[in-house]
């Protein structure tokens, strides 16, 4: 199949299908004379495993590491479970910080009056000189804020 049918039957694009060639996470396909590209069930099986490696958010890195050991018959699975728990913590440290961040914009948000004067807290914050503070630590910063 050409690059169009398989990107369609993989769900990953034909940009990224000659991406993944380009850096080696897929093999070259073999071309046709005309200079195509030629897909194989096996090559749109291997797309869809990256596919969903990248809807679960590994890295290319990861995801390289994935392949291999997926294609490896004599792999060790706790080699595929370290990888996966790593993922795990990364992920859990992004959520985290998106807590944080969400918790201390809900909090500058809870602090605007949000009305006709020109006085905000949000773009105050964010046009100071001083690191962020998250939501919890720094209310009596808010606090000043609110009332200057």
């Amino acid at each position: 199949m050409n690059i169009g049918h398989a990107a369609a039957a993989s769900g990953v694009s034909a940009k990224m299908i000659r991406y993944y060639e380009s850096i080696g996470l897929i093999p070259r396909t073999v071309r046709t004379e005309a200079g195509y590209r030629v897909y194989s069930d096996q090559d749109v099986h291997t797309l869809r495993f990256i596919r969903r490696a990248r809807d679960l958010g590994f890295s290319v890195e990861q995801i390289a590491d994935l392949v291999s050991l997926w294609r490896d018959r004599e792999r060790a699975s706790k080699d595929v479970k370290a990888i996966a728990l790593d993922h795990v913590s990364v992920l859990e440290r992004k959520i985290r910080e998106l807590q944080e961040m969400a918790s201390t914009l809900k909090h500058l948000a809870e602090n605007c009056s949000g009305d006709s004067r020109p006085h905000c807290p949000i773009l105050e914050e964010l046009a100071s000189e001083e690191p962020l503070p998250v939501h919890g630590k720094a209310d009596a910063r808010f606090s000043a804020l609110r009332g200057a």
